[in-house]
């Protein structure tokens, strides 16, 4: 073994041994499963340098240091990895809404690349990847055997340059979809007026402010409407999730009162829970959240939190079952580690890890066609028949310009449900 890679080895058993004191109590307590540690660290080193002094090809310390230490980490579970510098800017980024690349969302599994969601208004949505599909190729190469962070860096270049994917979806062929590269600029709230008096709010992804958005865009949907809107439907279709705080303070929003969301990691004393406080900004009107199997992580923190506490009704389809939490150790210029360290558990102490969210009504996309009625004449048309005296004659009667959103079927079901439940509420 050569001197310098002594050296190396020298100051990790240096790392070892400075622990706390707890840790070398237990190094007393098992002194076995110590020796087997120094053991591996001494196979670490000896792997290593072999690799270095007879791989095929010249290779560095850095990329095989980097490629044991996110072997490490991505051994434990699809979320756990290590992010180099570059990776751990690009996090960043996204958190605070804006990115380059192709705006999808993946994970790692079976060792292929498959779709969480790809985010609405970029080229993934736009060139029609689904939740759920499996990227197996990009540019040609096979995905399989590269970590998820190898994937998402070929995945990404310059901007207006174009990436080849090889896309293998359930019950088809594999196909090929080209996209171009673009800077992602992520508006995490959309909202609209749908049927004239139902306030829709789409959230795309929960990052930066986006609990502000969300009350703005329920302010202004009031003002709209002549006479307040009856209800309100809350889209986190293909949301893969994104800033904690960022769930629990849109749920607070709706919320008067009680637990939202624990976190839970292996010692019981670390429980975290996040509580609602007073005010409900939506004055108890009926909510229906839109789910399917894209909503990821903080999307099913809020729908767990708003069925638990019976706030809304939640419609669609199970959501993708990501309930682990994350926490990211900056490591100086090296970049940064994500490892997951705690599960979360809805109000009612169900784990979502896994399971996801079942909806109250299932709803699965649909295509409804119009049938054509059979000819026939109403009361109205026969030329002798009675007026009706209290009818008010509103031939300028305002009408919703664009119903396009109603080829939407799970959005079209919710908003009638919601404005069922809003007629029944009121009394109307």
């Amino acid at each position: 073994m050569t001197k310098r890679f002594s050296i190396l080895m020298l100051l990790i058993f240096s790392l070892v041994l400075a622990v706390p004191n707890v840790q070398a109590a237990e190094k007393k307590a098992k002194p076995d499963n110590d020796a087997d540690t120094y053991e591996m660290l001494n196979l670490f080193g000896e792997v290593m340098e072999r690799a270095k002094n007879t791989y095929v090809e010249d290779v560095n310390d850095k990329k095989l240091i980097e490629s044991a230490i996110n072997g490490m980490l991505v051994s434990l579970d699809p979320h756990s990895s290590y992010l180099d510098a570059q990776s751990f800017k690009y996090m960043n980024e996204q958190t605070k809404g804006k990115f380059g690349g192709l705006g999808i969302e993946v994970t790692m599994e079976q060792g292929v690349v498959k779709v969480v969601s790809p985010i609405d208004d970029t080229p993934a949505s736009r060139a029609g990847l689904k939740p759920g599909d499996y990227i197996t190729n990009i540019d040609g190469e096979n995905v399989i055997g590269m970590t998820l962070n190898d994937a998402v860096d070929k995945m990404r270049g310059k901007v207006g340059s174009k990436v080849k994917l090889t896309i293998r979806r359930i019950n088809e062929k594999p196909f090929d979809v080209t996209l171009k590269r673009e800077e992602v600029k992520i508006q995490s709230v959309k909202s609209d007026v749908k049927a004239g008096d139902v306030a829709y709010i789409r959230i795309t992804s929960f990052s930066e402010d986006t609990d502000q958005m969300v009350e703005k865009a329920l302010k202004k949907a009031q003002k709209e409407t002549k006479n307040g809107i009856k209800g309100i439907v809350i889209d986190v279709r293909n949301n893969p999730g994104g800033l904690l705080d960022q769930a629990v303070n849109v749920s607070d929003l709706f919320l008067d009162q009680g637990e939202i969301v624990s976190t839970r990691s292996r010692n019981e004393e670390d429980t975290i829970r996040y509580s609602a406080k007073k005010g409900d900004i939506a004055a108890e009107l009926p909510i229906v959240v839109l789910i399917n199997d894209g909503s990821a992580s903080a999307s099913e923190i809020v729908a767990g939190a708003l069925q638990d506490h019976k706030r809304a009704i939640i419609l669609g389809e199970k959501s993708f079952g990501k309930g682990s939490v994350q926490t990211v150790v900056p490591l100086g210029k090296y970049g940064a580690m994500r490892l997951t360290t705690a599960r979360y558990y809805t109000p009612s102490g169900r784990s979502i890890q896994a399971k996801g969210i079942e909806p109250d009504v299932l709803v699965h996309p649909a295509k409804v066609e119009e049938i054509e009625s059979n000819f026939g004449l109403s009361e109205a048309e026969y030329s002798n028949a009675l007026k009706n005296e209290t009818a008010e004659d509103k031939k300028d009667q305002k009408t919703e310009a664009n119903n396009d959103w109603r080829k939407d079927y799970q959005l079209s079901r919710a908003v009638d449900l919601v404005r069922a439940l809003g007629i029944y509420s009121s009394g109307k």
